[in-house]
């Protein structure tokens, strides 16, 4: 039986759509396939539903030369020959994987399947997940054998945000397939990318990238917790990590900042659920997720109580450069902040959403908070418009050291004669 496409992606979402394009652009027939109306009718008008460089023109291109096509259907996948699954992985509150949005879709794929056909996990997953997805094939159509003529592998999204054209065709694409054969089909249809194919185990590939993303998670807890200590003992932060760094062989010091966003904050679970070590990675993350509560606190201790005073947020995204606000812990902050009964104003040029301009988001403020380091954030003109336009002697809150200054905590006028740059 001829497929009518020759792949499917089930879930056009940030990592999902970028794929499907990708696959387009390169001639490939493809379906994207998603629940969400309002994405399929973004596409479909031509529009891109969030920010990602070169993705508009890709979708344009594509959609004019016929080579994309869009459905809410899943069962619509099981016409292509190869079917590449993009879904949310979450895990539950007690650290336990949930797999229900797997399972959901293997059962509407099922019945439709067909010998020869491929199905690649894209996403984040646990250890051992595909093997279960092999073998949950295996246990309701048992007529296929999983690596001989039915192919099962994951090959795990390791790109950035912002950076999904660059890095398709240059990193890596880490292959790890079930059975003698499916690491090699699989491998052939990524092969189209250009990019070197590294073939291992599903295991080993599940584990790379979760600890991928691990090790992002814990080297910055470092200087998160760094910085706390540093206030705790009325030290720069900046100068420690400098000292640390400076021509030595063995430092490597990060900065801090908020240390967040989907992937990374979710990760360690898949890894914490079955820990040798368990509560090891449970602390990497509350070293981060105390960071909005610490800035909070750090403006009480030098302005007092934050009630009925305005204090301006700036950046909701979870890292500089996009518009994904995902598990931004720039949200946890300004609730906290609303807590203390302050007056938050809040401005970001990448998020869409009803911000505030960043005029209006100083005018008038009594803290400024750099919660994004976006670049148009760490610029002269905004530290003297913070400068011209906020309360007097108004307090800013840079953990990014936006603007070279070195002080997480600083006053305007201060910030400015360090930066020597106004």
């Amino acid at each position: 039986m001829t497929s009518s496409y020759d792949v499917a992606i089930i879930g056009t979402g940030r990592v999902g759509l970028p794929l499907a394009l990708a696959f387009a652009d390169r001639g490939l027939r493809v379906l994207g396939v998603d629940h969400d109306p309002a994405i399929l009718d973004t596409v479909r008008a031509g529009r891109m539903p969030f920010e990602e460089p070169g993705a508009l023109e890709v979708l344009t291109r594509v959609t004019a030369a016929g080579s994309i096509t869009w459905s809410d259907e899943v069962a619509d996948a099981a016409g292509a020959q190869h079917i590449v699954t993009t879904l949310g992985t979450p895990s539950f509150s007690h650290i336990e994987i949930d797999l229900s949005q797997i399972r959901s879709v293997l059962d509407e794929l099922l019945p439709h399947l067909r010998a020869g056909q491929s199905l690649t996990l894209r996403s984040t997953i646990a250890p051992r997940t595909t093997e279960f997805v092999a073998g949950y094939l295996a246990k309701h159509r048992p007529e296929f054998s999983v690596g001989e003529d039915f192919f099962v592998a994951h090959a795990p999204e390791r790109i950035a945000a912002g950076k999904f054209f660059e890095e398709i065709v240059s990193l890596p694409c880490i292959i790890g397939g079930v059975g003698a054969r499916s690491g090699d089909v699989v491998g052939e249809l990524f092969s189209v990318f250009g990019a070197r194919i590294v073939q291992t185990t599903a295991v080993q590939a599940e584990l790379a990238k979760i600890w991928t993303n691990i090790l992002r998670y814990a080297t910055f807890a470092l200087p998160n917790l760094l910085m706390m200590d540093c206030e705790q003992y009325d030290a720069n932060v900046f100068e420690v990590i400098e000292l640390i760094n400076r021509d030595y062989p063995r430092g490597g010091m990060a900065q801090p900042g908020f240390t967040a966003g989907t992937c990374l904050r979710k990760d360690f679970a898949f890894s914490e659920e079955r820990s040798n070590a368990p509560g090891m990675l449970l602390a990497v993350s509350r070293v981060n997720e105390s960071v909005p509560l610490f800035l909070v606190e750090g403006m009480k201790r030098r302005l007092g109580s934050l009630s009925g005073r305005k204090i301006a947020v700036l950046g909701l995204a979870f890292k500089s450069a996009t518009d994904d606000e995902r598990d931004s812990l720039a949200h946890k902050l300004v609730r906290l902040l609303e807590r203390e009964l302050a007056d938050v104003a809040v401005h970001d040029p990448w998020v869409v959403g009803p911000t505030l301009s960043l005029g209006d988001a100083v005018a008038d403020a009594e803290a400024v908070v750099v919660a994004t380091n976006h670049p148009e954030f760490c610029t002269i003109e905004t530290l003297t418009t913070i400068r011209s336009t906020a309360a007097s002697n108004a307090l800013v809150v840079d953990p990014w050291d936006c603007w070279d200054a070195g002080q997480v905590f600083g006053y305007a006028a201060e910030l400015a004669a360090l930066a020597g740059k106004v």
